[in-house]
């Protein structure tokens, strides 16, 4: 095809090209006019079915808002309920805990009033051992101390007559307390004035050199005072051979036996024995087995004739005894002849009952008769 001229429109040249150039801006323009028409006829066709499927969607939310109302009504229902029921058990579990809280708080009360008591109690027992450490702070009351227990322990074994505190020797000296043994003039001294004031700064000593000058002290102090038992408690002729050092602790008697060895051989040459409280109670225990042998010897004589008289009235009992089963043998033949008797005169009776009155012929007793 050339381009050649095909026709003039108002002086306007017109080629074939051109003219199927505009051929073609015209299939072009009704195409897309086509176009339009189309998508806006599938744009009413897609809005028709929005607008059924808007109808369907609303219909469907409000069957599921009923749905959902009456659900929602159900559920607030068995809410309801459930806080109901949940409320009813916390209610029941607060008052359960409540009446054991109380419990508790009850006990915990009294336990609190014991645990009062017992402070107060704890109180009054630490004022009482401070009490007693002022009181043995003192050396006269420290002694006093060993002397009560020492005469608790003499009072409760011995008998009044055997001993004696605060006996004055012949010298002026004055034991603790005196005893008298059985058979023998001469007494035991007995001393309670054991020195612990030592003791106590042997105790309280933290360094080594205050231990060994608080050890010095404690030999110094005990030699001291056995060398003064033996010399006021020893007299010859008045006193016996031995005296007796009482010490007031069973821990202290320990500690002196296990740390202090040469000083308890001091006191055995110087014949003076160191006792603890037990063994004091033992030793008071051997004089009153003592004293006891001794009072039955003594009593030797009354006690044989108090036998004699005992056997006297045993053999007179036998007398009586053996009178009182004659007569009760006499009273057994009585009682056999007695029975016999009875017996004869319950078998006569047996044969009296079994008489047989009626006639052996059989004849009538009228007839007899006439």
């Amino acid at each position: 095809m050339t381009n050649r001229l095909l026709f003039e429109i108002f002086d306007f040249p017109v080629t074939a090209y051109q003219f199927a150039a505009a051929l073609a801006a015209l299939a072009l323009l009704a195409l897309v006019f086509f176009a339009r028409g189309a998508r806006r006829a599938a744009d009413d066709a897609q809005m028709a079915a929005l607008a059924r499927s808007h109808a369907e969607l609303s219909g469907r939310l409000q069957t599921l808002a009923e749905i959902l109302g009456g659900r929602q009504a159900d559920f607030a229902r068995a809410v309801t309920e459930k806080l109901d029921f949940t409320s009813h058990r916390v209610n029941e579990r607060l008052e359960t805990s409540a009446r054991a809280t109380l419990g508790n708080l009850s006990a915990l009360n009294e336990r609190l009033a014991l645990i009062d008591a017992a402070q107060k109690n704890l109180v009054g027992l630490t004022e009482e051992v401070v009490g007693l450490k002022e009181i043995f702070a003192n050396k006269q009351t420290r002694g006093a101390f060993g002397q009560g227990r020492m005469e608790a322990i003499v009072r409760d074994a011995m008998p009044a007559h055997s001993y004696r505190f605060q006996h004055t020797l012949s010298t002026g000296a004055r034991p603790d307390c005196a005893l008298k043994l059985p058979g023998d003039d001469k007494i035991l001294a007995l001393d309670a004035k054991f020195p612990l004031e030592a003791f106590s700064a042997l105790k309280e000593a933290r360094s080594e050199p205050e231990k060994k000058a608080a050890q010095a002290r404690v030999r110094a102090d005990l030699s001291k005072h056995i060398k003064d038992v033996s010399e006021r408690y020893l007299l010859p002729g008045e006193t016996q051979d031995v005296a007796i050092l009482f010490v007031p602790s069973e821990s202290l008697f320990a500690e002196l036996h296990e740390n202090f060895d040469d000083v308890i051989q001091k006191a055995h040459r110087a014949r003076v024995l160191i006792v603890s409280p037990s063994l004091l109670l033992m030793a008071i225990q051997v004089l009153q087995a003592l004293v006891r042998d001794a009072l039955v010897r003594d009593q030797a004589h009354v006690i044989q004739a108090e036998t004699r008289r005992l056997v006297e009235d045993v053999s007179r009992l036998r007398q009586r005894v053996l009178k009182l089963e004659s007569h009760f043998r006499q009273s057994q033949e009585d009682v056999s002849a007695i029975l016999i008797s009875s017996e004869k005169i319950a078998r006569t009776g047996d044969r009296i009952d079994r008489i047989d009155f009626s006639r052996d012929d059989g004849q009538d007793l009228f007839e007899a008769a006439q």
